[in-house]
């Protein structure tokens, strides 16, 4: 096994002894990116190409979870981010519970009906349902402000529901039950569930998660769409990543199935989105070639990286007829954390103190720990910040 790592100093050890544990093949290549964490079965962060081996783990419960930026025709100025703000909070359904308020039809169903893993027909309801929702946790919908003051378009979230439920029907096919039988996840550190990639379960792994991964591409550009309704705007210009996937691709002149759990890819010329947090800058970057990036599978950062856990941030919760309560009390005081960010000329909606910013390691340092793989296009400064509030619940987050 080769193992590249980006950002040692400042990744959990933990990480590190998961990545090996993934990557245990003599064939297998692995990397960690600079803002890599403690995952379930799989590191957040991680990235392993195996020569035939599909990974569940590595791709995880949120499958096809991504970013996609748009940059508009229209200046940040001369928008009343208030209103607008008010509106996207309005249109889009956040957390679980909150189907999109109006009906969206789009090819993607007809992929869907049609689906080569039959029991995903089965889910139509709930990804018509979804589809164009955003989810809870750290997915955003975001307005940016780049170096000229063009207005930009952020979103962050995967396949919701319907992947969520593709996952843990494979999870269950995996340990010898049927699909729409429950079985236990595992620990944070059980064994990743791998497939052989010549299976017959391994290849309707591959068709249900490419699937999921149509679905979200379709949410993330429904979400875009309605903003840009809202806003009155055009796209100039897109970048739409997954970064929870698996890819067939070659490197080091052998073909391999490589997976990034919270990595996005970053060939050379390929442009990514990468958030920071509500209240720092975010970054377009594009891939550039070079020993380093080669030895880093093309990989780079999805955001900045947890530096403190959901639950030492806000306290420990529960939730009991559909009410969140707090067992313990948090180490961020949310509410002095709304006034900094409101003073920052910063319009939140939503939002909690699990995904304060203090929660995150600072994108830029995360970055220089890539210096040489990726180059940064446009820095994005944050006017505008919607994300489901602490009390909409919602079990499909990774």
């Amino acid at each position: 096994m080769k193992l590249t790592i980006f950002g040692e100093p400042i990744i959990d050890p933990n990480a590190i002894t998961q990545i090996q544990r993934c990557a245990s093949g003599p064939n297998d290549r692995a990397t960690l990116t600079a803002d890599a964490h403690y995952g379930y079965g799989h590191p957040i962060g991680g990235v392993v190409a195996y020569i035939d081996k599909i990974s569940l783990s590595g791709v995880g419960f949120d499958i096809a979870c991504g970013n996609k930026a748009c940059q508009t025709n229209i200046r940040a100025a001369d928008i009343d981010t208030e209103n607008v703000m008010d509106e996207i909070f309005k249109k889009i359904g956040f957390g679980v519970g909150r189907p999109n308020p109006k009906p969206i039809d789009h090819p993607v169903f007809d992929s869907i009906s049609k689906a080569a893993f039959k029991p995903q027909r089965d889910m139509m309801k709930l990804a018509m349902d979804q589809l164009g929702t955003v989810g809870s946790g750290n997915h955003f919908v975001d307005l940016f402000e780049d170096e000229e003051g063009w207005l930009w378009v952020g979103v962050h979230f995967g396949s919701r529901g319907f992947g969520h439920k593709t996952t843990m029907g494979f999870i269950a096919l995996s340990k010898g039950k049927r699909f729409d039988e429950h079985a236990p996840e595992g620990g944070m550190d059980a064994p990743p569930i791998l497939f052989n990639a010549d299976s017959q379960l391994g290849q309707d792994y591959l068709a249900a998660m490419r699937l999921a991964g149509e679905y979200a591409y379709a949410g993330r550009d429904t979400v875009v769409v309605k903003v840009l309704e809202i806003l009155g705007a055009k796209s100039v210009f897109e970048v739409h990543n997954h970064h929870n996937f698996l890819w067939e691709e070659e490197h080091f002149g052998r073909k391999f199935y490589v997976v990034r759990k919270g990595a996005t890819p970053a060939f050379p010329g390929q442009y990514g989105f990468v958030g920071a947090n509500m209240a720092d800058t975010s970054v377009i970057i594009r891939g550039v070639d070079s020993g380093k990036s080669r030895e880093g599978l093309y990989s780079t950062v999805h955001g900045a990286g947890r530096a403190m856990s959901r639950t030492q941030a806000a306290g420990k919760k529960r939730w009991k007829n559909g009410q969140v309560q707090y067992l313990t009390k948090g180490l961020v005081d949310w509410v002095h954390v709304k006034k900094a960010i409101k003073k920052q000329g910063i319009v939140l909606r939503g939002g909690g103190a699990d995904e304060a910013p203090e929660c995150y390691k600072k994108l830029d340092e995360v970055l220089a720990y890539h210096e040489g793989t990726v180059e940064v296009m446009h820095r994005l400064r944050p006017i505008g910040v919607a994300m489901a509030a602490p009390d909409m619940f919602d079990p499909y987050k990774d």
